[in-house]
């Protein structure tokens, strides 16, 4: 496929300075990148690659203009990721192939589920009774939606999906395990996107939520009763448990822990391997990882730690002393 620039800023905006009928066959990295491609720069501290690289094309900011120009065709806009992000989009839905049938012959659809007619649900999908699917929303090959679960409107669920599984909720018993049967549902809002092999487990009682443009990352847990406010993205391998309330616009990183039960405002971002063990409720970035370090000084650290509290309470008793 070929693509001329003046298509792209034509398409997306952008100051193009350079010949608008170059043609532009891929998308690539400034290190790889060759003359008839098409690259980007969003970190000034990656200038050194921009003024080596061989693309036939860089987007950047205004602040590299004019490294940019020295270099060859350029086009100048506020947010070098972001339009970048946008090119890809540009360059999907011209690759797009002829659309096959809206629900695969594999699909397993009950009479008594809801499927948009513009939504698609691709090879070997579960879709039980209750469940409703929103306007153009694609289910991908292998996402079970369980009963009464409800995906709203432009969702993408990816390979392997489940949406809809009972909660983890069993009553000690003499040493055994009774079931506590799972009665809610999942609701998902409009333009939220599930990585491959995400599981949303149903409510206990009341619905676990996912609202608008929330967006998981493959081999995530989350549990009964979680809510996950609008526009917060989790990366992968991330475990909640159930009936976590995590607010809007927040970024939870890759095999973070939230503890059951706990609150997290808007506007928190939690790093990587972080086990978040109580509520935040103000706004931030939090971290809870202990570093990495050679075994020997890592334990003799460790058992420093152990002998923190005894040591605060002697620290105390002198003061007072004192």
């Amino acid at each position: 496929m070929r693509l001329r620039l003046g298509d792209i800023t034509g398409s997306l905006g952008g100051e193009l300075h350079g010949d608008p009928e170059t043609g532009i066959e891929g998308l690539a990295p400034l290190e790889s990148a060759g003359p008839a491609q098409l690259s980007f720069l969003s970190n000034p501290r990656y200038g050194q690659q921009l003024a080596a690289s061989n693309a036939g094309c860089v987007i950047v900011g205004p602040a590299m203009r004019e490294a940019a120009l020295a270099r060859g065709a350029a086009i100048v806009t506020d947010d070098p990721y972001l339009y970048f992000a946008r090119v890809t989009q540009l360059w999907k839905s011209r690759l797009a192939p002829p659309a096959g049938p809206a629900v695969h012959p594999s699909a397993v659809v009950d009479p008594q589920a809801q499927v948009d007619p513009t939504a698609r649900i691709g090879p070997l999908c579960v879709v039980e009774r209750g469940a409703r699917i929103g306007a153009h929303t694609v289910l991908k090959s292998r996402v079970t939606v369980g009963e009464g679960c409800v995906i709203g409107a432009r969702c993408i669920l990816h390979p392997g999906v489940v949406i809809g599984a009972d909660g983890f909720g069993f009553a000690p018993r003499a040493g055994e395990w009774e079931k506590i049967e799972q009665l809610g549902a999942v609701r998902i809002g409009d333009d939220v996107e599930i990585g491959a092999n995400t599981c949303i487990d149903r409510g206990a009682l009341a619905d676990t939520v996912i609202e608008d443009g929330v967006k998981l990352d493959n081999l995530i847990q989350v549990g009964h009763n979680v809510r996950i406010g609008r526009h917060t993205a989790i990366a992968g391998c991330a475990g909640i448990a159930g009936s976590a309330t995590i607010g809007a616009h927040c970024t939870i990183g890759g095999s973070a822990g939230i503890l059951g039960h706990l609150t997290i405002a808007d506007h928190v971002h939690v790093s990587s391997f972080s086990l978040v063990t109580r509520s935040i409720l103000k706004p931030g970035h939090y971290t809870g990882v202990f570093p990495i370090d050679e075994n020997a000084a890592w334990e003799k650290n460790a058992a420093s730690l152990k002998q923190l509290a005894a040591l605060r309470d002697r620290i105390r008793a002198l003061e007072k002393k004192s």
